[in-house]
């Protein structure tokens, strides 16, 4: 249904001209900020007294907040993930309400393919070692690392969490023609992937290549890849999270690593974050890191705000909208 003249409330830090092309977008309705904002997407977000008096709330808002606040008929995260938002008082809440529950999944699901895409080939054409190599030996390993590169065709993926990157990346492996299975927790059919249930995933561990994690946290998914489970990987496979650093037991994934079970492992988030000098990680045999930039791109904020916006339109108009979670 159409909507009037709404108050929209956003807590998301972005550059001043970014700021200006938002408020631009929104400029048929009242634009409110709270005196502090939320320095990043992982920021705990702050109740602030203007929610109150807003229709839509843009960026990270309280969910306690929100759920005590019927007048706020949609939110929209400028993240996807929405852990603190997964609660059946929130979704029940915004239900009950007629709301709206959005996410930015449009906005991250590309890089983070791209980002694990990059982590399979840079892995299967041995840059890591040989990039180690010109920064401290430059012995010329060619043997070593001629001969220890593969091809990706033909090799068996598991995807852990099925979501717009999961999907996304399935697309851009289709060239490689390799084996997919992925996991979710209520299986349906998607074109080129045998679509199962976690614990038939984990069932399939020892025939996979590659094992990748993009769960989100929650109590569910907690330590969910403990060393008992990557025990049962096939001996030499390789692990990738670009999901949430609590999904992995960290000690578990440092003995596999150091006793060969798994090849190597390609880590953008982990617990905590930034994660300290002084973890084991950081010199574990095969371990990369990049710090949690996988969803990250030069234009990262204009698509941000083009994603609500485009939102807002569907929203004012009574279209379907985009990354609706309720």
């Amino acid at each position: 249904m159409a909507t009037d003249k709404l108050t929209i409330w956003c807590n998301a830090t972005f550059p001043a001209d970014i700021t200006a092309k938002l408020k631009a977008g929104c400029a048929a309705h009242t634009f409110i900020e709270p005196a502090a904002k939320a320095a990043t997407n992982l920021s705990a977000p702050t109740a602030d007294a203007n929610l109150a008096t807003a229709d839509v709330a843009f960026g990270q808002p309280d969910p306690g907040q929100v759920i005590t606040l019927p007048k706020v008929k949609w939110v929209h995260l400028t993240s996807a993930g929405y852990t603190r938002y997964d609660t059946p008082e929130f979704k029940g809440a915004m239900k009950s309400r007629g709301g709206a529950f959005t996410n930015s999944s449009g906005v991250y699901d590309e890089p983070c393919a791209q980002h694990l895409l990059a982590m399979m080939l840079g892995n299967s054409r041995q840059l890591p070692a040989a990039m180690a190599d010109q920064t401290t030996s430059k012995s010329w390993v060619y043997d070593a690392l001629r001969y220890e590169t593969f091809l990706l065709q033909g090799q068996t993926v598991i995807i852990y969490g099925f979501g717009a990157i999961g999907r996304r990346l399935v697309e851009m492996l289709a060239p490689f023609k390799m084996n997919i299975i992925a996991a979710k927790r209520s299986p349906s059919a998607h074109p080129g992937v045998k679509v199962v249930t976690p614990a038939e995933a984990d069932a399939l561990l020892p025939t996979a290549d590659h094992v990748i994690d993009t769960l989100p946290a929650s109590a569910e998914t907690d330590n969910y890849f403990h060393l008992d489970l990557l025990k049962r990987v096939k001996h030499g496979a390789h692990f990738y999270n670009v999901g949430r650093g609590t999904t992995v037991d960290q000690f578990g994934l440092q003995v596999a690593l150091e006793t060969g079970r798994l090849g190597s492992a390609y880590l953008d988030v982990t617990s905590p974050e930034p994660l300290p000098p002084d973890s084991p990680l950081w010199s574990t045999p095969r371990c990369h890191i990049t710090p949690h930039i996988a969803g990250g791109h030069v234009n990262e904020y204009e698509r941000q705000i083009g994603h609500f916006l485009e939102n807002l339109s569907r929203f004012t108009s009574g279209k379907p909208m985009l990354d609706r979670i309720v």
